[in-house]
């Protein structure tokens, strides 16, 4: 049997997982790994212990294809190609000589160059958006580097002379994975990754001169933009027992849209991870914003629908950024430690009606789309004396679809349809109680599919699709079909009134850590 491997990198662990022809789970393994809070804003991990701990799943997902005393280099030729999708925005800069970063990576999350940001001119901020159809913020890879070529000691005078590499977690995998330092490791991203970046044209799906300039960047220090899917090269022997091709590479939330089928314009998802990242399919062309979504590339990949053997094409989406969701329930275990674990919530939530007036905005790294406010914090707001840890509970799981539910109607706004569906996945998205509260917020229907690890999948299609493997198209239906469907049941009135009650307390959140 021929199987395709997705190497899933996220932000609190690595996983490997083999799919079949029938786009089923044959194989997977996940490890966690450490997360780093230096000081208050930021946020860091090892890049070293990134790519261990994805070498070591890939291997235990290998291994697990075979028998238990099976030789990976027997297994391995079964594996037609490996797809990577990864958290996006996390900044690596590494020596080219070594193959060892310079500094820990700077995590999406982390909020140190906020002031860099807010200082960016009106012109400069226009130049910006217009370019790469990002709104300026800290969120972003671009300061991030700045930063490192700033603050690593010889760090700028090493990137201008070439010696070192940047990249997003796709390019540290692609490069350890091919090689590194030892092996001629191939130093290259894709366009999904490459887009939010905030130095990528989105028009031209090239580095763009201008920002470069703007933020210091040598671009000797940048990798090559390719494909999504798209052979680029093969792992080194020695790592899964014989050389298997690298043919796809996407970020995390356009791997995930692909997964998901959304591959026609107004079509769209949701993504309930350690934050929320919900995705719109607008077409061939970039659609501009009016309320502080973003632009960026899905995938830049053969039309399977009209040119399957034509040139790669870019798909484009609206993004709108929820910085923190599962995130949310992390706090309240780890934080205020009202939980043991994460899948005690949903019963916790539900043992009151509502909440009690509660609002919780999880504003602990500042806010995303649509207000992009990287000053404000988290605010518990409309206690008393009755409010007990159940309705803490459930204002989290409230404030996840509240949030979404802002980015949903800035979505309509701007893309001009009426969305009539929303399509979720991740590890939330299990929550009964949370996906009811998202079409209570939203008053479409949220449509969760059978098939498991979405993200994984679509990065494991575009893979396929660049080394000729045709998964069974009629299973994959079966599998992106409706596992469960919620249907709104708020009255119109009363979504209209928590929205706005909502807002308001999000406004009390904003501008708090100004200083």
């Amino acid at each position: 049997m021929t199987y395709l491997l997705a190497l899933d990198q996220g932000t609190t662990s690595s996983r490997a997982i083999a799919f079949d022809a029938q786009g089923r789970i044959a194989a997977l393994a996940q490890r966690e790994f450490t997360q780093h809070f230096p000081s208050p804003g930021q946020v860091e991990h090892d890049a070293d212990e990134i790519w261990q701990t994805q070498l070591a799943v890939a291997r235990e997902c290998v291994q697990k294809l075979g028998s238990a005393d099976a030789d990976m280099a027997a297994i391995a030729p079964n594996i037609a190609a490996i797809g990577i999708t990864n958290q996006r925005e996390t900044t690596v800069l590494w020596s080219r000589e070594t193959g060892r970063p310079v500094a820990p990576a700077i995590v999406w999350q982390d909020r140190r160059t906020t002031a860099r940001c807010e200082a960016l001119s009106p012109a400069e901020r226009q130049l910006i958006q217009s370019r790469t159809g990002l709104v300026p913020d800290a969120y972003f890879s671009a300061t991030k580097l700045q930063w490192l070529l700033d603050n690593v000691p010889g760090a700028r005078r090493r990137a201008e002379a070439g010696e070192l590499a940047f990249g997003t977690v796709d390019s540290w995998l692609a490069w350890n994975l091919t090689g590194g330092a030892k092996g001629g490791g191939l130093h290259v991203t894709d366009a999904s990754n490459a887009s939010r970046t905030m130095l990528m044209n989105l028009h031209t799906l090239q580095w763009d001169d201008e920002l470069l300039a703007l933020f210091g960047i040598p671009h000797a220090v940048l990798p090559r933009i390719v494909p999504s899917s798209g052979e680029i090269g093969a792992t080194a022997p020695d790592l899964l027992g014989a050389p298997i091709r690298i043919a796809g590479i996407a970020g995390d939330q356009q791997a995930a849209t692909f997964g998901h089928g959304c591959l026609a314009p107004g079509m769209a998802k949701n993504t309930y991870g350690t934050g929320c990242f919900m995705l719109m399919n607008t077409g061939g062309q970039p659609a501009a914003s009016r309320n502080n979504l973003l632009g960026t590339v899905g995938w830049l990949a053969p039309d399977t629908a009209n040119h399957p053997a034509g040139q790669p094409r870019a798909a484009y989406c609206l993004e709108g950024s929820v910085f923190m969701a599962g995130a949310t329930v992390q706090w309240l275990r780890d934080g205020l430690q009202i939980i043991r674990t994460a899948a005690e919530v949903e019963e916790l939530a539900a043992s009151v009606p509502d909440t009690g007036d509660v609002f919780l905005v999880p504003a602990f790294a500042g806010l995303g789309a649509p207000d992009w406010d990287g000053r404000a914090r988290g605010a518990l707001i409309g206690m008393t004396r009755g409010t007990t840890r159940a309705h803490i509970a459930r204002a989290a799981l409230e404030a996840i679809a509240l949030q979404s539910a802002d980015v949903f109607a800035a979505m309509s706004e701007d893309a001009g349809l009426p969305l009539q569906e929303l399509r979720v996945d991740g590890g939330a998205s299990r929550n009964n109680l949370l996906m009811q509260m998202q079409a209570d917020a939203l008053g479409v229907p949220v449509v969760r599919p059978h098939a498991a690890e979405i993200t994984a999948l679509g990065a494991a299609r575009l893979a396929g699709l660049a080394a000729g493997f045709r998964f069974d198209e009629q299973a994959l239906a079966a599998s992106q079909s409706a596992a469960r469907r919620f249907e709104p049941q708020w009255p119109e009135s009363l979504r209209r009134q928590r929205l706005a009650r909502w807002r308001e307390a999000v406004a009390r959140a904003k501008d708090w850590a100004r200083g």
